[in-house]
């Protein structure tokens, strides 16, 4: 195929669809909007439904002979240096997932930073594969977890040589970054497939002075959330595949075993379409929005109780060995408010939505998407909860265990305790049970606690401190967290 960037083949199919008028008596049932309810049309506009069109015998006929999503595919491919590039839209929860099963299969190991998503904890139960956790890089001081280095990769292959690959999560939600090259090489010395969870970066490619990009680092698996910092809609996705390690055909057939049937074109337009924009503009934009999140910085900085996590913070020996600075980290902890009691009085007052919270920080992530009229808006809200902090209620303590602290026994396969036979136990009984459930605080969604895994006191009370503070915690069976899910006494 000839690469011109200028194209984007699903948004001239959609196009096309409108120009020529198609009938369709196909789902969806809406038909064009004429049959969606006349107050859904109010909020959403007729131009959501004018999208939504089945891909293949819509876009595309039925035997999909124009190619409609395998020219995207190609066009993304080639915009990030990969090799092959699947869309989803599922989101990453179902990328990553693909990727494990692409490289290993039931009891089979596989290595994984123990700073992973929830939705690699869920590859694991749907799975069956056994993970074999590295330790991130623990920031004890300012209680965070950083990517492991390679170093940790390389011991933990010595100790388990039957490792299918291995897993890394790189940027994390705080914008740190690992040695993906480093980690690459220790795979590919042993013939092992690296997968990069990339959600947090889909800019990374479009501008020399962000992080290494998975691809030109090296690995064989990149798993990138389009919509987190890009222009994608919510659940748009994309894997993007290179090298021998991994067959192109077999990482198709196991996304298929998740994907659904009825894929979103308004999604898959969106993922087009960004491609399209980064390809054509991506330095200049990008360019524009690390001028933007520098200049924002800068300005949180001088407000008094505030202090924005940058390089200085998150890198060096120990810590992260690359940082992102767009996503704008504030630590609260001179201000002497958690990121729950800001983020909640951001929102309540201000109308201003922080992402990223935790017991001392939040994060406000800057995009291409932003521009000086927004960044004033929320260095003026910040201004004011700075000025407004002194008559807020103290902030609950959050009992934040020690690193070692932190780490639990995994005693089980994750699959095994999460199908086992199961009791619910009162949370303060529950320390020497087996979980049989994951407990996240989220965001960013890394489990605090894994099925399998042995429960103890410290990270019990983190949680029921934490759940005191304002802590949210989606998946526990019981979300108030009066009770935990294990497994029953004589299967564990």
């Amino acid at each position: 195929m000839a690469i011109d960037h200028t194209r984007a083949p699903v948004l001239e199919a959609l196009a096309d669809y409108r120009r020529e008028g198609r009938l369709s008596f196909t789902p969806p049932g809406h038909k064009q909007a004429r049959g969606a309810d006349p107050a859904v049309r109010e909020v959403l506009g007729d131009a959501v439904f004018l999208g939504d069109v089945l891909a293949t015998g819509g876009l595309d006929d039925r035997l999909t002979r124009d190619r409609v999503l395998q020219r995207a595919q190609e066009l993304m491919a080639d915009a990030v240096h990969a090799d092959h590039t699947f869309f989803s839209t599922c989101g990453s929860s179902l990328s990553v997932k693909a990727a494990m099963l692409a490289v290993a299969g039931p009891h089979e190991k596989l290595l994984i930073g123990r700073d992973a998503h929830k939705s690699v904890v869920s590859g694991l139960v749907l799975s069956g594969i056994e993970p074999v956790w590295v330790e991130p890089r623990w920031d004890a001081e300012r209680h965070l977890a950083h990517p492991p280095s390679a170093a940790e990769y390389e011991a933990a292959f010595a100790a388990h040589p039957d490792a299918r690959g291995a897993l890394i999560t790189s940027p994390t939600p705080y914008g740190a970054s690992a040695d993906l090259r480093a980690v690459a090489e220790v795979c590919h010395r042993r013939g092992r497939p690296l997968i990069v969870d990339e959600a947090w970066g889909a800019h990374l490619p479009f501008h020399p002075d962000l992080p290494s990009w998975a691809m030109d680092a090296g690995a064989d698996i990149c798993v990138t959330s389009i919509h987190k910092m890009g222009s994608g809609l919510e659940q748009g996705s994309v894997f993007h595949l290179q090298g021998d390690l991994v067959e192109p055909k077999l990482l198709g057939m196991r996304a298929d075993l998740l994907s659904t049937t009825s894929p979103s074109s308004l999604i898959y337009a969106g993922l087009d379409g960004w491609r399209r924009q980064m390809a054509l503009r991506g330095r200049e934009i990008m360019g524009g929005a690390l001028e933007l999140a520098a200049e924002t910085r800068a300005a949180i900085e001088e407000i008094d109780g505030m202090h924005v996590n940058d390089r200085a913070d998150f890198c060096g020996p120990g810590l992260a060995d690359g940082f992102d600075p767009l996503p704008v980290v504030i630590d609260l902890d001179g201000l002497g408010v958690s990121g729950y009691q800001a983020a909640d009085w951001l929102r309540e007052r201000r109308g201003v939505v922080a992402h990223l919270t935790d017991h001392r920080r939040i994060g406000t992530q800057i995009t291409h998407g932003d521009d000086r009229e927004t960044t004033g808006e929320l260095l003026a809200a910040l201004k004011e909860l700075a000025h407004a902090a002194p008559e807020l209620p103290d902030a609950p303590r959050v009992a934040v265990p020690s690193p070692a602290e932190l780490r639990m026994e995994q005693v089980r396969l994750p699959r095994d305790a999460f199908f086992g036979p199961t009791e619910d136990v009162p949370v303060e009984r529950a320390a020497g049970r087996i979980a049989a459930e994951m407990i996240t605080p989220y965001p960013p969604g890394i489990p605090a606690v894994l099925p399998g895994e042995r429960l103890t006191g410290p990270v019990l009370r983190y949680l029921t401190s934490g759940r005191d503070a304002g802590m949210f915690l989606p998946d526990p069976s019981d979300q108030a967290l009066g009770t935990v899910r294990v497994l029953a006494e004589d299967a564990g």
